[in-house]
């Protein structure tokens, strides 16, 4: 099962994450309520604490229990492809991303996001920097993809020195004609200039800039409500699986616990 984890991964044993026994069940997934996408869209027209704290418990109803339904019923499908990645459906501490913004050092002072989201994180990762997989809702686009976002310098420079080591394994994944397809290509932003100690001849070099890795597929939000979400969501995960592995490996972790 994905959620619990506690074998060792990099000669370290990974902190236990949350479990489905800690966590309230939640129903079979079956489509996300076309609520949600309302309440989210009244969100982004009253983003204070006023109307929130009024619509609290339609929140509660309208976007936590289906997002944690959606992480649960996730444990299954991530585990097809991985013995590794985190799907933890408690509605605080676990896989779901917090509505609350750190306003503390922004100059947006709006209190919430305007999306919800969740990750599907290595258990050796500890935030939201570690290899994983992702899924955003918005009343406009529904995302869900996977890569590694923002990894620390000595990671980043790990990804670098293996896309270098194997050039023909990276675009053999990433200029697939399926992964092009259904991905757009690998994305995040990057450096204008290629790194330090990199041949700007390189074959590879837009990717050897950037900073971040990842590739996203957009599901219209009609389809996110629908039963068959989840089965669309599977073949992405398992269309991911290539990109994702290498850059699990390349970041110092195992893909897989199990032999």
């Amino acid at each position: 099962m994905a959620q619990s984890r506690d074998k060792r991964a990099g000669g370290k044993t990974p902190a236990k994450r949350g479990t489905k026994s800690e966590a309230p069940e939640a129903a079979p997934f079956t489509g996300f309520p076309p609520d949600l996408f309302d309440f989210i869209s009244e969100l982004r027209r009253n983003n204070d604490r006023e109307w929130f704290t009024r619509n609290k418990q339609r929140y509660r109803e309208s976007v936590v229990e289906p997002m944690c339904s959606f992480i649960g019923a996730m444990d299954g499908v991530l585990g097809k492809v991985s013995d590794c990645f985190v799907a933890d459906p408690r509605p605080n501490g676990g896989s779901m991303f917090r509505i609350y913004r750190d306003v503390r050092f922004s100059h947006d002072k709006r209190p919430y996001k305007e999306h919800a989201a969740c990750h599907f994180r290595h258990i050796a990762g500890k935030d939201a920097h570690a290899p994983g997989f992702y899924m955003q809702i918005d009343p406009d686009d529904v995302m869900f993809g996977g890569g590694i976002w923002l990894p620390p310098s000595p990671v980043l420079g790990q990804i670098r020195d293996s896309i270098c080591e194997d050039t023909d394994g990276w675009l053999g994944i990433t200029t697939a004609r399926g992964f092009r397809q259904r991905f757009g290509g690998v994305g995040g932003d990057g450096l204008k200039r290629p790194p330090r100690g990199f041949d700007p001849e390189h074959p590879c070099v837009e990717d050897l800039k950037r900073k971040s890795f990842f590739a996203m597929a957009h599901f219209d939000p009609a389809t996110a409500q629908s039963r068959g979400f989840l089965s669309r969501v599977e073949k992405t995960v398992s269309a991911l699986e290539p990109f994702v592995e290498f850059l699990t490996r390349a970041a110092g972790h195992p893909f897989n616990l199990e032999p």
